[in-house]
């Protein structure tokens, strides 16, 4: 993965697996004076990793690629449950070679961990669908219930699909079925806000503060910084971007609309098979309109299209999303056609079903080549004509295949070209991401100009540590190594050493920890002399230090200088709070 490793999270990782009580509260610095701005549970199996294997960024990495290789085999079990084994394979294979996947799980973002356990509550829910025992329902809910821990609310959009599904398909009365939904409900509730009640009724002299809030509450985290409050407000990137002057991390994301997911960066990222697997839902749903109630394929179709669309909606309004956000349609992408290529392969005899799959191989074909940009990272020059004549070969040997007698020689070969038709540029901005190292920051065949920004973003961090000797000449014997503005300009520092980094107004610079006369009385008692700030900033904290400290030349490097702007360097003694 390289220089690409998201260094704050990294940096908390390192803390939390310093002790048990930063590891249970997601402290973001050895001290744990601040919190991280997210739920810990997509760190937590990080921390471990690097408690037994040591601080190495494969050791950050090592849980996310378990993480997405257990979602490949966790998604063939439902599958195979309710379409069968061929159904399954395609699915797996589908899931496994999608770009934005692979993406995802190269890098130490907890979005793997949340997509891993929704699978296994759509894994738990068939389950119950086919044994009509409560305890699959239960399980479902535990199962995103932890996924709340993971990802927050982001994990509650999966409820509607496993609701609707079990509602519709369960072999028992709708009154038994009600019930056990509500008691899935129930359990969903009483996991997700389990380790938050923990946080609330420690005392606050106990624990970090709680970044993202502004009133040292992780219910004001979760639920305004992380949810509600995204809509039509600022970003924490944004917020960050605004304290230390990082100019492109204030530029908005795609507007939402209808088809954002569909074109551009996004497109390219997850949008390549979404319109195959839009057929397949409105196609199975008709074929199958007269089958019994608990038809299992039609709760498949159900199930994975109410996942797609619900999670699609939802990211296609949002004010603001990041890349790697969409790997969570990968899944039901990948059901969904999974099941569409068995339905498919079991009506071949059916006119209507070949006219389906001659139009809907012609226009995902022609969708690809759309998307294909005329240049960008990883992309060969040879594609664009490749994906071009591999469909008309496909649209053209399924044009022969409606013409009589029927050939199931040709047949076979036409199906097996439609559907290289379909997934020769998926694969190919697959292969992409490993030989161009990406990772969850990136999208498939970006320009070369954002992908240069992204390592030099992400290599900043690792090169202002060289810094250090410079750093610890200064730290004059202080118990703390520095004092930084925001937990950004600390995380790699902590990372790299271990050592406590004051990290003043957290992620985004804004959480009132600590405070001015906290902050005074530190340098009074000689916590730190060095201070790390952004130049000019109008943050009463940082506006004390430039008032009480004598200002350094900066360091050369010092923690992202060029790319994350301009950083003023501090001298503070303790006479100063005097």
């Amino acid at each position: 993965m390289g220089s690409s490793i998201e260094i704050f999270y990294a940096a908390a990782v390192r803390s939390m697996s310093m002790s048990w009580h930063n590891f249970v509260f997601a402290a973001f610095d050895p001290a744990a004076t601040i919190s991280i701005d997210k739920l810990p549970g997509g760190l937590w199996a990080q921390a471990l990793s690097v408690r037994v294997f040591g601080v190495h960024t494969w050791a950050v990495d090592l849980p996310q690629v378990v993480e997405g290789a257990l979602t490949v085999l966790v998604l063939y079990r439902p599958v195979r449950r309710l379409a069968g084994p061929g159904a399954a394979i395609v699915a797996a294979g589908v899931l496994a070679l999608t770009p934005s996947t692979v993406a995802l799980d190269r890098g130490n973002i907890s979005d793997s961990l949340l997509i891993l356990l929704l699978v296994l509550a759509c894994d738990a829910l068939v389950g119950a669908l086919t044994t009509g025992r409560t305890g699959g329902v239960l399980l479902a809910g535990i199962w995103v219930g932890l996924a709340f821990q993971a990802k927050m609310i982001e994990a509650w959009l999966l409820v509607p699909a496993l609701g609707l599904t079990y509602l519709l398909a369960c072999p028992t009365r709708l009154v038994a079925r009600a019930g056990r939904l509500a008691a899935m409900i129930a359990t969903v509730g009483v996991v997700s806000l389990s380790w938050m009640t923990l946080v609330t009724l420690t005392p606050a002299s106990q624990r970090p503060a709680v970044d993202g809030s502004q009133h040292n509450s992780v219910f004001e985290q979760v639920f305004d910084y992380n949810g509600f409050g995204r809509v039509g407000q600022p970003s924490p990137n944004a917020q960050l971007g605004a304290t230390l002057g990082i100019p492109v991390l204030r530029q908005p994301s795609a507007r939402p609309a209808w088809n954002r997911l569909l074109t551009g960066s996004y497109g390219r990222d997850t949008g390549w098979l979404v319109l195959p697997a839009l057929v397949v839902v409105v196609g199975a749903l008709v074929d199958r309109r007269r089958k019994p109630r608990t038809d299992p394929v039609r709760a498949g179709v159900v199930l994975w299209g109410a996942w797609l669309l619900t999670l699609g909606a939802v990211f296609s309004v949002s004010a603001t999303i990041n890349s790697y956000y969409l790997a969570a349609l990968a899944p039901p992408v990948a059901a969904l056609l999974g099941i569409g290529v068995t339905l498919a392969w079991a009506g071949r005899a059916r006119p209507t079903i070949r006219i389906l799959v001659l139009a809907t191989t012609g226009a995902t074909s022609a969708y690809a080549y759309w998307l294909l940009p005329a240049s960008g990272t990883g992309l060969p020059g040879w594609l664009g004509a490749a994906v071009a004549g591999v469909g008309v070969v496909a649209v053209v040997l399924l044009i022969a295949t409606m013409v009589p007698p029927d050939r199931p020689t040709l047949t076979a070969v036409a199906a097996v070209a439609a559907g290289l038709a379909c997934l020769l540029v998926p694969i190919v901005a697959t292969i992409s991401i490993v030989t161009d190292t990406l990772g969850p920051f990136d999208t498939p065949f970006q320009p070369q100009a954002v992908t240069a920004f992204t390592r030099a973003f992400f290599g900043a961090p690792f090169q202002s540590v060289s810094t250090l000797p410079r750093i610890e000449a200064a730290r004059n014997g202080a118990p703390d190594l520095m004092a930084t503005q925001t937990s950004v300009l600390a995380a790699p520092f902590i990372y790299a050493t271990g050592q406590e980094i004051l990290p003043i107004g957290g992620y985004t610079g804004t959480n009132p920890s600590p405070t001015v006369p906290a902050l005074r009385r530190m340098v009074g008692e000689g916590r730190f002399h060095l201070v790390l700030a952004a130049q000019g900033s109008a943050d009463s904290r940082i506006v004390w230090i430039h008032q009480h400290c004598a200002a350094l030349p900066p360091a050369s490097g010092t923690a992202g200088a060029g790319v994350l702007g301009p950083i003023a360097l501090f001298y503070c003694l303790p006479g100063a709070a005097r």
